[in-house]
Protein backbone atom coordinates (compact mmCIF):
# COMPACT_ATOMS: atom_id res chain seq x y z
CA UNK A 1 0.00 0.00 0.00
CA UNK A 2 1.54 3.33 -1.02
CA UNK A 3 1.57 6.26 1.37
CA UNK A 4 -0.10 8.27 -1.40
CA UNK A 5 -3.16 6.06 -1.30
CA UNK A 6 -3.67 4.96 2.32
CA UNK A 7 -3.99 7.01 5.47
CA UNK A 8 -4.38 6.11 9.12
CA UNK A 9 -6.57 3.69 10.98
CA UNK A 10 -10.22 3.29 10.01
CA UNK A 11 -13.03 1.24 11.48
CA UNK A 12 -16.28 0.03 9.89
CA UNK A 13 -19.08 -0.63 12.41
CA UNK A 14 -22.37 -2.35 11.55
CA UNK A 15 -25.54 -1.74 13.51
CA UNK A 16 -25.63 -5.36 14.70
CA UNK A 17 -22.27 -4.81 16.39
CA UNK A 18 -19.88 -6.47 13.94
CA UNK A 19 -16.76 -4.43 13.15
CA UNK A 20 -14.04 -4.48 10.48
CA UNK A 21 -10.70 -2.70 10.78
CA UNK A 22 -8.77 -1.17 7.91
CA UNK A 23 -7.06 1.97 6.67
CA UNK A 24 -8.51 5.24 5.50
CA UNK A 25 -7.87 6.17 1.86
CA UNK A 26 -10.47 8.86 1.23
CA UNK A 27 -11.43 11.96 3.17
CA UNK A 28 -10.93 12.04 6.93
CA UNK A 29 -14.03 11.96 9.10
CA UNK A 30 -17.06 9.89 9.99
CA UNK A 31 -19.93 8.85 7.73
CA UNK A 32 -23.13 6.86 8.13
CA UNK A 33 -25.28 5.06 5.58
CA UNK A 34 -26.86 1.78 4.57
CA UNK A 35 -24.24 -0.91 3.94
CA UNK A 36 -24.80 -2.60 0.55
CA UNK A 37 -22.58 -4.62 -1.77
CA UNK A 38 -21.97 -4.26 -5.50
CA UNK A 39 -20.89 -7.32 -7.49
CA UNK A 40 -19.62 -5.49 -10.58
CA UNK A 41 -16.10 -6.31 -11.73
CA UNK A 42 -15.70 -2.93 -13.43
CA UNK A 43 -17.28 0.51 -13.58
CA UNK A 44 -16.56 1.81 -10.07
CA UNK A 45 -16.56 5.42 -11.31
CA UNK A 46 -20.05 5.03 -12.74
CA UNK A 47 -21.15 3.34 -9.51
CA UNK A 48 -19.82 6.08 -7.26
CA UNK A 49 -21.50 8.82 -9.33
CA UNK A 50 -24.86 6.99 -9.61
CA UNK A 51 -27.40 9.08 -7.60
CA UNK A 52 -29.25 5.87 -6.69
CA UNK A 53 -26.48 5.21 -4.15
CA UNK A 54 -27.24 8.37 -2.19
CA UNK A 55 -26.89 7.67 1.57
CA UNK A 56 -25.42 4.21 1.02
CA UNK A 57 -22.00 2.83 1.96
CA UNK A 58 -20.99 0.66 -0.99
CA UNK A 59 -18.91 -2.49 -0.51
CA UNK A 60 -17.16 -3.51 -3.71
CA UNK A 61 -16.91 -7.30 -3.98
CA UNK A 62 -14.22 -7.07 -6.69
CA UNK A 63 -11.03 -7.25 -4.59
CA UNK A 64 -8.86 -4.71 -6.41
CA UNK A 65 -10.28 -1.22 -6.95
CA UNK A 66 -8.69 1.92 -8.37
CA UNK A 67 -6.69 0.33 -11.20
CA UNK A 68 -8.07 2.67 -13.86
CA UNK A 69 -7.94 5.81 -11.70
CA UNK A 70 -10.46 8.57 -12.37
CA UNK A 71 -11.21 10.25 -15.69
CA UNK A 72 -13.32 13.22 -16.78
CA UNK A 73 -15.68 11.32 -19.11
CA UNK A 74 -17.34 8.51 -17.14
CA UNK A 75 -19.16 10.41 -14.40
CA UNK A 76 -22.89 9.58 -14.42
CA UNK A 77 -23.85 12.77 -12.57
CA UNK A 78 -22.41 15.99 -11.18
CA UNK A 79 -20.74 14.40 -8.12
CA UNK A 80 -20.01 11.26 -6.14
CA UNK A 81 -23.20 10.23 -4.33
CA UNK A 82 -22.19 7.24 -2.21
CA UNK A 83 -21.95 8.02 1.48
CA UNK A 84 -18.82 5.90 1.82
CA UNK A 85 -16.73 3.27 0.03
CA UNK A 86 -15.35 -0.08 1.27
CA UNK A 87 -12.73 -2.07 -0.68
CA UNK A 88 -10.40 -4.99 -0.09
CA UNK A 89 -7.34 -3.49 -1.80
CA UNK A 90 -6.87 -0.04 -3.28
CA UNK A 91 -4.53 -0.01 -6.29
CA UNK A 92 -1.06 1.35 -5.59
CA UNK A 93 -1.31 3.54 -8.67
CA UNK A 94 -3.69 4.03 -11.58
CA UNK A 95 -2.67 2.57 -14.92
CA UNK A 96 -4.97 3.59 -17.76
CA UNK A 97 -4.51 5.99 -20.66
CA UNK A 98 -7.77 7.80 -19.81
CA UNK A 99 -6.91 8.32 -16.15
CA UNK A 100 -6.45 11.91 -14.97
CA UNK A 101 -5.97 11.32 -11.24
CA UNK A 102 -6.06 8.63 -8.56
CA UNK A 103 -9.36 7.37 -7.13
CA UNK A 104 -8.17 8.24 -3.61
CA UNK A 105 -7.44 11.82 -4.64
CA UNK A 106 -10.93 12.23 -6.14
CA UNK A 107 -12.52 10.83 -2.98
CA UNK A 108 -10.62 13.33 -0.85
CA UNK A 109 -11.53 16.26 -3.10
CA UNK A 110 -15.22 15.35 -2.90
CA UNK A 111 -15.11 14.59 0.83
CA UNK A 112 -15.95 10.88 0.60
CA UNK A 113 -14.83 8.68 3.50
CA UNK A 114 -13.42 5.31 2.40
CA UNK A 115 -11.78 2.28 4.00
CA UNK A 116 -9.43 -0.32 2.52
CA UNK A 117 -7.94 -3.53 3.90
CA UNK A 118 -11.38 -4.90 4.78
CA UNK A 119 -12.24 -8.57 4.27
CA UNK A 120 -15.01 -7.69 1.83
CA UNK A 121 -15.84 -11.35 1.21
CA UNK A 122 -16.66 -11.84 4.89
CA UNK A 123 -18.54 -8.53 4.99
CA UNK A 124 -20.59 -9.43 1.90
CA UNK A 125 -21.48 -12.84 3.32
CA UNK A 126 -22.56 -11.15 6.54
CA UNK A 127 -24.84 -8.74 4.68
CA UNK A 128 -26.30 -11.59 2.62
CA UNK A 129 -27.14 -13.50 5.81
CA UNK A 130 -28.29 -10.59 7.98
CA UNK A 131 -29.51 -8.17 5.31
CA UNK A 132 -28.48 -4.64 4.35
CA UNK A 133 -28.11 -2.56 7.49
CA UNK A 134 -26.88 0.76 8.75
CA UNK A 135 -23.17 1.23 9.15
CA UNK A 136 -20.58 3.85 9.98
CA UNK A 137 -17.00 4.39 8.83
CA UNK A 138 -14.83 6.09 11.42
CA UNK A 139 -11.33 7.40 10.68
CA UNK A 140 -8.58 8.99 12.76
CA UNK A 141 -9.34 9.67 16.41
CA UNK A 142 -13.01 8.74 15.93
CA UNK A 143 -11.93 5.16 15.18
CA UNK A 144 -10.29 4.93 18.61
CA UNK A 145 -13.50 5.60 20.56
CA UNK A 146 -15.11 2.73 22.51
CA UNK A 147 -16.90 0.40 20.11
CA UNK A 148 -20.12 0.49 22.14
CA UNK A 149 -20.30 4.25 21.61
CA UNK A 150 -19.75 3.86 17.86
CA UNK A 151 -22.48 1.22 17.61
CA UNK A 152 -24.92 3.58 19.31
CA UNK A 153 -24.04 6.31 16.80
CA UNK A 154 -24.73 3.92 13.94
CA UNK A 155 -28.07 2.85 15.43
CA UNK A 156 -29.07 6.50 15.82
CA UNK A 157 -28.48 7.23 12.11
CA UNK A 158 -31.26 7.45 9.52
CA UNK A 159 -32.80 4.33 7.98
CA UNK A 160 -33.52 3.82 4.29
CA UNK A 161 -37.10 2.64 4.86
CA UNK A 162 -39.38 5.66 4.62
CA UNK A 163 -36.69 7.90 3.13
CA UNK A 164 -37.80 10.33 0.38
CA UNK A 165 -34.49 11.15 -1.31
CA UNK A 166 -35.24 12.07 -4.94
CA UNK A 167 -35.34 15.76 -4.05
CA UNK A 168 -31.75 15.54 -2.77
CA UNK A 169 -30.32 14.32 -6.07
CA UNK A 170 -32.56 15.80 -8.76
CA UNK A 171 -31.61 18.62 -11.12
CA UNK A 172 -32.22 22.16 -9.87
CA UNK A 173 -33.10 23.40 -13.37
CA UNK A 174 -34.57 21.85 -16.49
CA UNK A 175 -32.02 21.09 -19.19
CA UNK A 176 -32.17 19.65 -22.70
CA UNK A 177 -30.12 16.88 -24.30
CA UNK A 178 -30.46 17.40 -28.05
CA UNK A 179 -31.23 14.61 -30.46
CA UNK A 180 -28.36 13.32 -32.57
CA UNK A 181 -29.16 13.64 -36.26
CA UNK A 182 -32.78 14.19 -37.23
CA UNK A 183 -35.12 14.74 -34.31
CA UNK A 184 -37.83 12.05 -34.20
CA UNK A 185 -39.46 12.50 -30.79
CA UNK A 186 -39.52 14.71 -27.72
CA UNK A 187 -39.40 13.13 -24.26
CA UNK A 188 -39.83 14.66 -20.81
CA UNK A 189 -37.56 12.79 -18.38
CA UNK A 190 -38.44 13.05 -14.69
CA UNK A 191 -35.12 13.17 -12.85
CA UNK A 192 -35.45 11.09 -9.70
CA UNK A 193 -31.70 10.47 -9.80
CA UNK A 194 -31.02 10.10 -13.52
CA UNK A 195 -27.69 8.90 -14.91
CA UNK A 196 -26.07 10.85 -17.74
CA UNK A 197 -25.99 7.85 -20.07
CA UNK A 198 -29.80 7.56 -20.04
CA UNK A 199 -30.66 10.72 -22.01
CA UNK A 200 -27.57 10.04 -24.11
CA UNK A 201 -29.00 6.66 -25.15
CA UNK A 202 -32.26 8.33 -26.14
CA UNK A 203 -30.47 11.15 -27.97
CA UNK A 204 -28.60 8.56 -30.04
CA UNK A 205 -32.01 7.38 -31.25
CA UNK A 206 -33.17 10.81 -32.39
CA UNK A 207 -34.97 11.78 -29.18
CA UNK A 208 -34.76 15.30 -27.76
CA UNK A 209 -34.79 14.87 -23.97
CA UNK A 210 -36.02 17.57 -21.59
CA UNK A 211 -34.83 16.61 -18.10
CA UNK A 212 -37.22 17.93 -15.43
CA UNK A 213 -36.81 18.00 -11.66
CA UNK A 214 -38.44 15.47 -9.35
CA UNK A 215 -41.04 18.08 -8.32
CA UNK A 216 -42.23 18.62 -11.92
CA UNK A 217 -45.97 19.06 -12.38
CA UNK A 218 -48.28 18.03 -15.19
CA UNK A 219 -48.20 21.65 -16.39
CA UNK A 220 -44.39 21.52 -16.53
CA UNK A 221 -44.63 18.41 -18.69
CA UNK A 222 -47.27 19.97 -20.93
CA UNK A 223 -44.97 22.91 -21.64
CA UNK A 224 -42.50 20.43 -23.15
CA UNK A 225 -45.29 18.90 -25.29
CA UNK A 226 -43.59 15.49 -25.20
CA UNK A 227 -44.39 12.37 -27.18
CA UNK A 228 -43.62 10.35 -24.05
CA UNK A 229 -42.51 10.65 -20.43
CA UNK A 230 -39.60 8.80 -18.84
CA UNK A 231 -39.21 8.14 -15.09
CA UNK A 232 -35.60 7.55 -14.05
CA UNK A 233 -33.75 5.57 -11.44
CA UNK A 234 -33.19 7.12 -8.04
CA UNK A 235 -32.62 6.56 -4.31
CA UNK A 236 -34.94 6.03 -1.38
CA UNK A 237 -38.16 4.24 -0.52
CA UNK A 238 -40.81 4.32 -3.29
CA UNK A 239 -43.53 4.31 -0.61
CA UNK A 240 -42.37 7.80 0.35
CA UNK A 241 -42.36 9.16 -3.24
CA UNK A 242 -45.97 10.32 -3.17
CA UNK A 243 -45.52 13.19 -5.65
CA UNK A 244 -43.95 10.98 -8.32
CA UNK A 245 -46.70 8.37 -7.91
CA UNK A 246 -49.44 11.00 -8.21
CA UNK A 247 -47.79 12.43 -11.34
CA UNK A 248 -47.52 8.95 -12.84
CA UNK A 249 -51.23 8.34 -12.25
CA UNK A 250 -52.13 11.60 -14.01
CA UNK A 251 -50.09 10.53 -17.03
CA UNK A 252 -51.64 7.07 -17.08
CA UNK A 253 -55.12 8.59 -16.98
CA UNK A 254 -54.22 10.62 -20.07
CA UNK A 255 -52.74 7.54 -21.78
CA UNK A 256 -49.42 9.31 -22.23
CA UNK A 257 -46.68 6.86 -23.33
CA UNK A 258 -44.58 6.16 -20.22
CA UNK A 259 -41.31 4.28 -19.70
CA UNK A 260 -39.77 3.83 -16.25
CA UNK A 261 -36.56 2.20 -15.07
CA UNK A 262 -35.43 1.14 -11.58
CA UNK A 263 -37.09 3.60 -9.18
CA UNK A 264 -39.37 4.49 -12.08
CA UNK A 265 -40.49 0.85 -12.20
CA UNK A 266 -41.45 1.04 -8.54
CA UNK A 267 -43.28 4.34 -9.14
CA UNK A 268 -45.28 2.76 -11.97
CA UNK A 269 -46.03 -0.23 -9.76
CA UNK A 270 -47.40 1.92 -6.95
CA UNK A 271 -49.38 4.08 -9.40
CA UNK A 272 -51.02 0.90 -10.70
CA UNK A 273 -51.99 -0.09 -7.17
CA UNK A 274 -49.28 -2.62 -6.33
CA UNK A 275 -47.28 -2.46 -3.13
CA UNK A 276 -43.51 -2.28 -2.78
CA UNK A 277 -41.25 -3.87 -0.20
CA UNK A 278 -37.63 -3.76 0.93
CA UNK A 279 -35.41 -6.57 -0.29
CA UNK A 280 -33.19 -8.32 2.24
CA UNK A 281 -29.96 -7.16 0.61
CA UNK A 282 -31.00 -5.91 -2.83
CA UNK A 283 -29.57 -6.33 -6.33
CA UNK A 284 -26.47 -4.28 -7.14
CA UNK A 285 -24.00 -5.09 -9.89
CA UNK A 286 -23.57 -5.77 -13.59
CA UNK A 287 -24.33 -9.49 -13.70
CA UNK A 288 -27.98 -10.04 -12.74
CA UNK A 289 -29.84 -12.58 -14.94
CA UNK A 290 -33.34 -11.46 -15.98
CA UNK A 291 -35.85 -13.23 -18.24
CA UNK A 292 -38.06 -11.33 -20.65
CA UNK A 293 -41.15 -13.46 -20.17
CA UNK A 294 -42.63 -12.43 -23.52
CA UNK A 295 -39.70 -13.68 -25.58
CA UNK A 296 -38.03 -16.15 -23.21
CA UNK A 297 -34.78 -14.27 -23.78
CA UNK A 298 -32.38 -14.11 -20.83
CA UNK A 299 -30.51 -10.84 -20.34
CA UNK A 300 -27.50 -10.13 -18.15
CA UNK A 301 -28.37 -6.78 -16.63
CA UNK A 302 -27.11 -3.93 -14.44
CA UNK A 303 -29.00 -3.39 -11.17
CA UNK A 304 -29.05 -1.03 -8.24
CA UNK A 305 -32.15 -1.43 -6.12
CA UNK A 306 -33.08 -2.29 -2.56
CA UNK A 307 -36.86 -2.22 -3.04
CA UNK A 308 -39.12 -4.20 -5.36
CA UNK A 309 -42.70 -4.25 -6.67
CA UNK A 310 -45.09 -6.74 -5.10
CA UNK A 311 -47.05 -7.95 -8.15
CA UNK A 312 -48.26 -11.51 -8.90
CA UNK A 313 -46.12 -13.51 -11.32
CA UNK A 314 -48.75 -16.10 -12.18
CA UNK A 315 -51.58 -13.98 -13.58
CA UNK A 316 -52.53 -10.80 -15.40
CA UNK A 317 -53.68 -8.21 -12.87
CA UNK A 318 -56.70 -5.93 -13.22
CA UNK A 319 -55.94 -2.34 -12.17
CA UNK A 320 -57.52 1.12 -12.42
CA UNK A 321 -55.75 1.42 -15.76
CA UNK A 322 -56.60 -1.94 -17.26
CA UNK A 323 -54.67 -5.18 -17.41
CA UNK A 324 -51.04 -5.39 -16.28
CA UNK A 325 -48.58 -8.26 -16.49
CA UNK A 326 -45.14 -8.91 -15.02
CA UNK A 327 -42.96 -8.78 -18.12
CA UNK A 328 -39.54 -9.53 -16.62
CA UNK A 329 -38.39 -11.59 -13.64
CA UNK A 330 -35.04 -12.10 -11.93
CA UNK A 331 -33.83 -15.69 -12.31
CA UNK A 332 -31.94 -15.59 -9.00
CA UNK A 333 -34.91 -14.94 -6.72
CA UNK A 334 -38.09 -14.39 -8.79
CA UNK A 335 -38.19 -10.66 -7.99
CA UNK A 336 -40.40 -8.61 -10.33
CA UNK A 337 -38.10 -6.93 -12.86
CA UNK A 338 -40.61 -5.35 -15.23
CA UNK A 339 -44.25 -4.37 -15.73
CA UNK A 340 -46.21 -3.95 -18.95
CA UNK A 341 -49.65 -2.35 -19.22
CA UNK A 342 -51.74 -4.19 -21.79
CA UNK A 343 -54.44 -1.54 -22.31
CA UNK A 344 -52.46 1.71 -22.08
CA UNK A 345 -49.00 2.68 -23.43
CA UNK A 346 -46.85 2.20 -20.32
CA UNK A 347 -44.10 -0.20 -19.25
CA UNK A 348 -41.08 -0.33 -16.97
CA UNK A 349 -38.10 -2.43 -15.90
CA UNK A 350 -36.31 -2.68 -12.57
CA UNK A 351 -32.80 -2.46 -14.03
CA UNK A 352 -30.53 -0.14 -16.05
CA UNK A 353 -30.85 -0.50 -19.83
CA UNK A 354 -28.32 2.33 -20.30
CA UNK A 355 -25.85 0.08 -18.42
CA UNK A 356 -22.74 2.17 -18.12
CA UNK A 357 -20.25 0.44 -17.79
CA UNK A 358 -22.21 -2.51 -19.18
CA UNK A 359 -23.62 -5.00 -20.05
CA UNK A 360 -25.74 -3.89 -23.02
CA UNK A 361 -28.24 -6.75 -23.35
CA UNK A 362 -31.16 -4.48 -22.42
CA UNK A 363 -30.51 -1.46 -24.65
CA UNK A 364 -33.38 -2.60 -26.90
CA UNK A 365 -35.77 -1.21 -24.27
CA UNK A 366 -35.10 2.30 -25.56
CA UNK A 367 -36.15 1.10 -29.02
CA UNK A 368 -39.31 -0.29 -27.45
CA UNK A 369 -40.02 3.20 -26.09
CA UNK A 370 -39.81 4.56 -29.64
CA UNK A 371 -42.27 1.89 -30.79
CA UNK A 372 -44.60 2.85 -27.94
CA UNK A 373 -44.51 6.54 -28.87
CA UNK A 374 -44.90 5.75 -32.58
CA UNK A 375 -47.96 3.64 -31.87
CA UNK A 376 -49.50 6.34 -29.69
CA UNK A 377 -48.94 8.94 -32.41
CA UNK A 378 -50.52 6.69 -35.04
CA UNK A 379 -53.53 6.10 -32.80
CA UNK A 380 -53.93 9.83 -32.22
CA UNK A 381 -53.86 10.49 -35.98
CA UNK A 382 -56.46 7.79 -36.62
CA UNK A 383 -58.72 9.30 -33.95
CA UNK A 384 -58.31 12.78 -35.42
CA UNK A 385 -59.17 11.54 -38.92
CA UNK A 386 -62.16 9.46 -37.84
Amino acid sequence: MSRHQAGGQALLVLEDGRTFTGESFGADGTVFGEAVFNTGMTGYQETLTDPSYHRQVVVMTAPHIGNTGWNDEDDESRQIWVAGLVVRDIARRASNWRSRRELADELRVQGIVAITGVDTRALTRHLRERGAMRTGIFTGEAAEAPVDELIEQVRASAQMTGADLAGDVTTAETYVVSAEGDKRFTVAAIDLGIKAMTPEQMAQRGIEVHVLGADASLDDIDRVAPDGVFFSNGPGDPAAATHAVALMRELLERRTPVFGICFGNQILGRALGFGTYKLRYGHRGLNQPVMDRRTGRIEITAHNHGFAVDAPLDKVSDTDFGRVEVSHVCLNDDVVEGLTCLDIPAYSVQYHPEAAAGPHDASYLFDRFIELMSGANDSAKETANA
